[in-house]
This record gives structure tokens, C-alpha cells and sequence, in this order.
């Protein structure tokens, strides 16, 4: 155990004081965002809006996303991460507050789009923040760095964010998020200002190449696509099965879901450490994220058992382990050869586009022909994505990629 405990240090060290502070000012901005959990149940129980409602005010936050993670890259190209970083906190804290005076449909829909905008914008100017402060044999561990901030975050942020609604009621929970965006903004001035912070790895291309054009990276990105798309059924489709099909209820799905958080926490930083020493080609760990994630989904068709759902959870959470730290990296690698924050958007987007058809996609295949098929569906989805990757494995390598 205590060797375990020394191997589990070891893994964090080596990374800049900026990749820490940045991780810390994205944990309080994650736990913050506590309505985005309650936000279903908040336009049904307190405003009273129908379900096909509700499916429309999400499907507005996630076309904001979209739209945030495109611009956000545009104008860190054009400002700079900092200066993007700052005023997507800031201005998501003051959204976050005035969304609670919207009440009908429409105003709803039109404001959670341009909160989803401005909040969005934050993640591709944080990618080339992180790429500014880390060397470049820390990047992918600095990218589990922020990973745990973030499930660190969506753990803490659900939990304080009921107790707040249980006491309080939806309106402070509306002023905490806004207060705690308002506040990583305000660290973030102390800690990551430009005068103060450490940039280790800056990137000057004189003759950037569009990310548009880049036809490698454009493969990568519909890999990623077909990657989230199969991931965001764990937060929609997936629980649902778990309740129809083996009768669980909230309690048991809830730890269940947990165990994904855990394994992060624990497992995720030594592994990547590992995995690193290996050097392997980080396509090739993306190939194997992306296998273990298809297995969570087919295994759940082949073993009709209640333990095969741990199994597939631990499947999905060795995958998505694997699969995002390598695949994060690969995109700040690449987006070396032209506008970074162009490069970084474009990732960012490709799970905006997954949460924009996923969610409903799921749905309405189960609704159309059941979870036996929709599991073989998703299954045929993440083969297309290996597919995808390792003909760019093929192609690039003899290349960093």
C-alpha cells in the first residue's frame, strides 16, 4: 500500500505551478456549474414546461456549445487564452445570475444558448492555455490533471448543488453558480496573469495551416465524434437502462455511476504515467480507449447478468481513461501547425456535436427498436471510429502526429 501511495505522488510531479492553478480554477468553475445538473428538473417541477419542452431548451444548450467552443477558439486566435478565459468566467457568472429572471419558453431557450456561448468559449482557450504551460513530455499528464479537476468538480457540484436547492431553494443556487464562476475569474487574475505566469512551451507559426484543411485532423475529429457520441449514452440512454431492464433504483444507478468518478480519481493519473513510459504511438492508446468503450456497450448484449453492468461501467471508465488523455494531447500536438485555438475548438466541438445528436439519437432508437439493437448500433458506431484511427495510424506513422 505504501508503495502504491508513493507511485500514486510520484505520477503528479513535474508539472508547472500554472497547470496546478489552472486545474484548481477549473474545479471551482466545474463545481460551480451545479444548475446544469438540476436544470431538467427545474424547468419541469418549478417553471412546469413539458418534456418535448425541456428536449428543446437542451438541444439550444447544446447548439450554444457548439457555437461557444467555435468562437472561443476564433478569439483566443485573435486576444490571446487569458484574456478569453477571464471574460468567459466573468460574464458566465453574471449570465448564470440573470438566467434565473427568464421564466417562459422562449426568453429560456434564447438565454441558455447565449449562457452555453460564453461559458463554452472557456475550454478552447484552456486547452492552449495548458499547452502554453507544459512542457512538452508533461502534456498529456497535464491534461489528467485537468480531467480530475473537472470529474472532481461534476462530483462536488451536484451534491452541494441539492443540498443549496433543499435549503435554499433554485434561486441562491442561480447566485452560488454565478458567484463561483465570477470567482475562478478573479483567481484566475491573480494567479494566471500574464505578468505573473510561467508560459514553458509557446507557440509562434508564422504560416499556420487551417485546421480546416488539414485533412489528417479533420479524420481525427469525426473519430471523436463517433468516440462521444458513444460516451454521452452513460448519461443518457444508459441509466435508463439500467432502470428498465434490471429494475435498479436511483441509489444503486447512482453508485454505480459513481464508481466511474472513483476510478478516475484513483487509477487515472498513474495510468497515463504508465502508459507513457510504453511510448506507444498515442493514436494507438486512443485505438484501445475506443475498444474497451465499444466492449462496455456489446458485453451488455451477450451476458444477461446484473454484475455485467459493473463490468461494463469499468470497461467504459478504462476507456474513456485511456482514450481522452491521449486523444487531448494529440490535438494540442497538431495544433502546432496552425491557429491553436482554431485546432482546440475543433475538439472541443466534436463532443458538442455528440451531445447535440447522441442524447436524442439514443432515445429514439430505443424508443424505435429497443436496447439490444441500440447497443449493436453504438457498437458499429465505435468500429467506425477505429476504423477512422488506425487508417491515420497508418498514415502518420512515421510522425508525431
Amino acid at each position: 500500500m505504501k508503495q502504491l501511495a508513493i507511485n500514486y505522488i510520484e505520477s503528479f510531479k513535474g508539472l508547472s505551478k500554472e497547470v496546478w492553478w489552472l486545474a484548481f480554477i477549473t474545479l471551482i468553475n466545474r463545481a460551480g456549474t451545479m444548475v446544469i445538473p438540476f436544470l431538467s428538473l427545474y424547468l419541469t417541477k418549478s417553471l412546469g414546461f413539458s418534456l418535448e419542452n425541456v428536449g428543446s431548451i437542451m438541444t439550444a444548450f447544446g447548439i450554444g456549445s457548439l457555437a461557444g467552443n467555435w468562437l472561443g477558439g476564433k478569439l483566443t486566435d485573435i486576444f490571446g487564452y487569458y484574456k478569453v478565459m477571464f471574460a468567459s468566467l466573468l460574464l458566465t457568472g453574471v449570465s448564470f445570475i440573470a438566467l434565473q429572471e427568464l421564466k417562459t419558453f422562449w426568453p429560456i431557450c434564447i438565454g441558455i444558448f447565449i449562457l452555453m456561448i460564453i461559458a463554452d468559449a472557456f475550454r478552447p482557450a484552456a486547452f492552449v492555455a495548458l499547452s502554453a504551460y507544459s512542457k512538452p513530455e508533461n502534456k498529456t499528464r497535464s491534461v489528467t490533471l485537468i480531467r480530475l479537476a473537472i470529474n472532481l468538480g461534476f462530483s462536488a457540484g451536484p451534491a452541494l448543488g441539492g443540498l443549496i436547492i433543499a435549503t435554499l431553494g433554485y434561486d441562491k443556487l442561480f447566485w452560488v453558480d454565478g458567484g463561483t464562476c465570477i470567482l475562478a475569474g478573479m483567481l484566475l487574475v491573480a494567479v494566471l496573469n500574464p505578468k505573473k505566469a510561467k508560459v514553458l512551451n509557446n507557440i509562434y507559426n508564422k504560416s499556420p495551416i487551417s485546421a480546416y484543411k488539414d485533412f489528417y485532423y479533420l479524420t481525427f475529429i469525426a473519430a471523436m465524434v463517433l468516440l462521444a457520441f458513444a460516451f454521452v449514452q452513460y448519461f443518457s440512454t444508459i441509466p435508463i437502462y439500467y432502470s428498465e431492464a434490471y429494475t435498479l433504483n436511483e441509489s444503486q444507478i447512482g453508485i454505480l455511476l459513481a464508481c466511474n468518478g472513483f476510478a478516475i480519481f484513483a487509477l487515472e493519473m498513474p495510468l497515463i504515467k504508465y502508459l507513457e513510459s510504453k511510448k506507444q504511438h498515442k493514436i494507438t492508446y486512443v485505438i484501445i480507449g475506443l475498444l474497451l468503450i465499444m466492449f462496455s456497450f456489446l458485453v451488455l448484449n451477450i451476458i444477461n447478468w446484473t454484475g455485467i453492468l459493473v463490468i461494463g461501467m469499468l470497461l467504459m471508465t478504462f476507456g474513456e481513461m485511456i482514450a481522452f488523455p491521449f486523444s487531448n494531447a494529440i490535438a494540442m500536438e497538431r495544433a502546432k501547425r496552425g491557429k491553436q485555438g482554431e485546432y482546440m475548438a475543433l475538439y472541443s466541438m466534436s463532443f458538442s456535436i455528440a451531445h447535440i445528436f447522441g442524447h436524442n439519437s439514443g432515445m429514439h432508437s430505443i424508443a424505435a427498436f429497443g436496447y439490444e439493437k441500440t447497443w449493436y448500433a453504438i457498437t458499429f458506431i465505435c468500429l467506425l471510429g477505429i476504423v477512422l484511427l488506425t487508417h491515420l495510424l497508418k498514415k502518420t506513422s512515421n510522425t508525431n502526429f
